[in-house]
């Protein structure tokens, strides 16, 4: 199989985890505005709780009851004794994504995709890495690039931190590099890659600019741990209408520009500066997700 094509433009500005023992937190969650959600079976459920959650998170994930939301099911890792069972669940369920923790290799990238192939899920669900551990920075290119059925990466920073014994400081500098690395990998690979969770939840201010940073980074969106946080991703990880208003000028401009030229490429200004094929490109994907998400809310 092949990555889709669109998956560079689906809207994941929010992507926020719900519980799957949970029957409220699921039923909340067909009215939130979220972009996608993670059903989860791990980290947010008891170890006694989890048989039924597996069922819980694949009802909600075949009931049609999420509109156009993005439906993951966060499995638990490799090696525990739920995972095998988590895996064949949901790929009967048939979500969109199937988000595996703590995968650290290419190895385990086959592993998973096999199983998954082996349970009989559909093509159109793919894979999902989380990215939050020392080493799983270190390979993530080649985990990235290990199977096309792997089309995103989930950045795991509470593990990181703790992995690296670093702290939870504004700004995040202790796990910038293992972010950097990540998103090399992603882009390098041509896959979506999500910010990782904002604990504070009651902090705004510390969650609006952290938002900021990781937009400024390149994530295509992040991962949230409560509702109330959706709306600041929503607008945060959205092209601002100047941003929109720029892209079609800069487009026009450099349309103008080269049918004046007959075609052929020259130099090309937009509001005072030199307009390259490597600006249409940045304004084509703007106008693009701008347009995704106008879609989305239709």
């Amino acid at each position: 199989m092949s990555r889709p094509e669109s998956t560079a433009f689906k809207p994941l500005r929010s992507v926020l985890y719900m519980p799957s023992s949970n029957e409220r937190a699921l039923e909340k969650a067909k009215t939130l505005p979220a972009d996608a959600i993670i059903f989860d079976l791990e980290d947010a459920v008891a170890p006694d709780a989890k048989v039924a959650a597996r069922a819980s998170a694949a009802a909600a994930v075949q009931s049609g009851e999420y509109g156009r939301r993005h439906l993951v099911i966060r499995v638990n890792g490799i090696g525990t004794e739920w995972h095998d069972d988590d895996i064949r669940a949901a790929a009967a369920a048939g979500p969109d994504v199937v988000l595996v923790p703590k995968v650290n290799s290419a190895e385990e990238v086959h592993q998973l995709v096999a199983a998954l192939d082996a349970a009989g899920a559909p093509a159109k669900t793919t894979l999902w890495a989380m990215v939050e551990t020392p080493i799983g920075m270190l390979n993530a290119l080649a985990i990235a690039q290990a199977s096309d059925r792997l089309t995103g990466f989930v950045m795991g920073t509470n593990d990181l931190v703790k992995e690296l014994y670093a702290e939870h400081v504004p700004g995040r500098r202790p796990v910038i590099t293992g972010l950097g690395l990540a998103l090399l990998a992603a882009r390098a690979a041509g896959i979506v890659i999500i910010d990782g969770v904002y604990n504070d939840v009651k902090n705004i201010d510390g969650f609006l600019a952290e938002i900021e940073q990781g937009r400024q980074m390149g994530f295509d969106g992040k991962t949230l741990i409560h509702p109330g946080q959706v709306e600041g991703a929503n607008a945060g990880f959205a092209p601002s209408e100047q941003a929109v208003e720029d892209a079609r000028g800069l487009i026009q401009a450099w349309e103008d520009g080269r049918s004046a030229l007959g075609g052929a490429t020259g130099v090309v200004t937009y509001n005072g500066k030199m307009v390259e094929s490597l600006h249409v490109e940045s304004a084509e994907r703007t106008l693009a997700i701008h347009e995704a998400i106008q879609t989305l809310q239709s």
